[in-house]
């Protein structure tokens, strides 16, 4: 089981970096050869779940996921969205923090937990890294597309 976080400044408005990180199906078009389905109606809240599959043809990961907390930013306070992983395979949560950073730029805390079944902790150190350059691309890429 590994645990990271990333951190992010965007030059957009918090709300829009929120919409940018939290629209389920834009992760398909930044993380290559991952397909999301949302199998509940929009929009998204409490209870909101989606499938994430990763792979090529037959060779590949499902990763269904719930939303356990939906609390859009406001004037008031920051954006938290939590999602619980609850795959066979692959368990642990996500959750994406949005707020206003300096000069008026979005600061975008991501943090994840991953448990790859039956991966030994032996190889904790490449499953981090792996997570941290997907997860790290995919942010960049989220944050830069409108």
């Amino acid at each position: 089981m590994v645990n990271f976080s990333l951190e992010r400044t965007a030059p957009l408005p918090v709300g829009e970096a929120w919409r940018r990180l939290t629209e389920w199906p834009r992760h398909s078009d930044v993380v290559p050869l991952t397909r999301i389905t949302v199998v509940t109606p929009a929009p998204t809240r409490v209870g909101t779940r989606f499938v994430v599959r990763s792979g090529f043809g037959p060779i590949a990961l499902v990763d269904p996921m719930e939303v356990t907390v939906w609390c859009p930013p406001t004037d008031a306070g920051p954006g938290l969205c939590r999602l619980e992983k609850r795959g066979r395979f692959v368990r642990g949560w996500a959750e994406i923090e949005v707020r206003p950073g300096p000069g008026g730029r979005a600061w975008v805390v991501w943090r994840e937990e991953v448990d790859v079944r039956l991966l030994p902790g032996v190889f904790d150190g490449v499953l981090e890294g792996a997570a941290r350059a997907v997860f790290g691309r995919a942010v960049n890429r989220l944050l830069r597309r409108a």
